[in-house]
């Protein structure tokens, strides 16, 4: 009997604490705790304050930047530049759901409908775990359609008709969502706001899913701009070669224009959170491109007012040797070591432990161009973001892009010196790395 009176009393304390807590704030049971794993191929950098802008005079006499003291959070960053067989990885991402789709419209088996309690799911979504069978006759009838016609084929070849390579992606504007005439109004029990959509049309907000912009993008990258980008100049080899080939795997990707760039950061994402619900874990913060303050803090290492991510005023060590891949002296391409792109990685990081954070490629940021954006930009954590509209002024569609490239000269790998390029073009010296806050301080 006294065994039974414990056990009752035991039943009854726990019960009485999980639902009461002795009348005591103290939060939500049950939930997990949280440690963010280091993500791979990132390295963490610390919040901080550092002189953002020249640290050298302003040679080219651009006079758009000035010296001033601002404050990032902490953040991942990619160790390297985004190298081929990264960006493949995102290229076969999109080629096999596009297979996927267009068998599931055939064949049933490729195509999820239902959930597991037999829920219908609209639209259905792509199973994974139906191999495609390319020797099925069905099957390579289905995807013929997907490669290029007889007559477009060079050598004869069957090949994968990249123009159809293309990824439909959404995002959530935060900047359109947060003005207070947009915000949801508790007295008339809806929204009364207006938008500017992806369209660049201004369209009444009804409700949250107005703020859920789709766009569509091919995802190839422009093998073609090694040709375009240098007149008289024999580059064809790459073309065919330098996205595709083994031998470049570890070059970074070069081709991919801004908007690529973007969507390959929501792709990232998605895969990755994808695999944190199957595992029942929460989510983390979405990858981006960084911000121009971010990257900044990150190329100058810890190491304020330094010239160049390695630190000093000059670009060689003590022994002489070049410290990045870019146009040295008056035009001597290899005397760094390189002549175009090289492996990620072949120079020493900077105090970060970040890569080619000056030269091989330059970097595509987060943040449009102004020559007076240092003026108004806030001093904790700086952005300065304009979604172009398709009419908008070219002016207005400038990304700014940091770093150097291995066919500039050394003023632009300086930690400070800011240049840009327009977001819907692709250039074969201009790549990007990827970033992501940091849960927590």
């Amino acid at each position: 009997m006294k065994k039974l009176l414990v056990v009752g009393f035991l039943l009854i304390f726990s019960f009485s604490c999980r639902n009461y807590n002795a009348g005591e704030l103290t939060g939500v049971s049950g939930r997990k705790g949280w440690f963010e794993s280091m993500p791979f191929g990132m390295v963490f950098l610390p919040h901080g304050s550092f002189n953002m802008g020249p640290s050298d005079q302003d040679v080219s006499w651009a006079m758009n930047s000035f010296s001033r003291t601002v404050t990032v959070d902490a953040f991942w960053m990619d160790a390297t530049e985004i190298t081929n067989n990264e960006y493949r990885q995102f290229v076969y991402y999109v080629r096999d759901s596009i297979m996927r789709r267009k068998l599931g419209e055939s064949i049933e088996e490729f195509l999820i409908s239902e959930d597991e309690f037999g829920n219908p799911i609209e639209p259905p979504i792509i199973d994974w775990d139906t191999e495609i069978d390319f020797s099925d006759e069905e099957q390579s009838e289905i995807l013929d359609e997907l490669y290029l016609a007889q007559h477009e084929r060079f050598y004869g070849r069957k090949e994968i008709d990249t123009r159809k390579l293309m990824f439909e992606y959404y995002r959530v504007d935060m900047q359109q969502a947060a003005k207070k005439s947009n915000r949801y109004n508790f007295d008339t029990k809806e929204y009364t706001g207006t938008i500017i959509n992806a369209q660049g049309e201004q369209v009444d907000v009804e409700d949250r899913s107005a703020f859920i912009l789709r766009d569509v993008i091919n995802v190839y990258p422009d093998t073609l701009c090694w040709i375009s980008d240098f007149t008289y100049s024999f580059n064809e080899p790459y073309t065919n070669m330098y996205f595709c080939h083994p031998a470049y795997d570890d070059y970074p990707v070069v081709g991919v224009n801004w908007k690529q760039a973007r969507a390959f950061c929501v792709y990232r994402t998605q895969y990755l959170n994808g695999f944190l619900q199957k595992a029942g874990e929460g989510f983390v913060q979405d990858y981006r491109l960084p911000s121009e303050a971010e990257w900044e803090y990150a190329a100058r290492g810890n190491l304020d007012l330094s010239m160049y991510p390695w630190g000093g005023m000059y670009t060689r060590n003590k022994e002489g040797c070049f410290l990045a891949n870019f146009k040295p002296l008056r035009g001597n391409y290899i005397d760094d070591g390189g002549l175009l792109p090289i492996k990620v990685g072949t120079y020493a990081p900077n105090e970060y432990g970040l890569f080619d954070m000056a030269g091989n490629v330059a970097e595509w940021t987060s943040n449009s161009f102004d020559e007076s954006a240092y003026s108004f930009m806030h001093d904790m954590n700086p952005d300065y973001r304009y979604e172009a509209l398709p009419d908008d002024p070219v002016s207005m569609k400038r990304k700014v892009v940091r770093g150097g490239s291995w066919k500039d000269i050394g003023y632009y790998l300086q930690n400070g010196t800011r240049t840009y390029e327009f977001q819907d073009s692709s250039k074969s010296f201009i790549g990007f790395r990827c970033v992501r806050s940091y849960l927590g301080t």
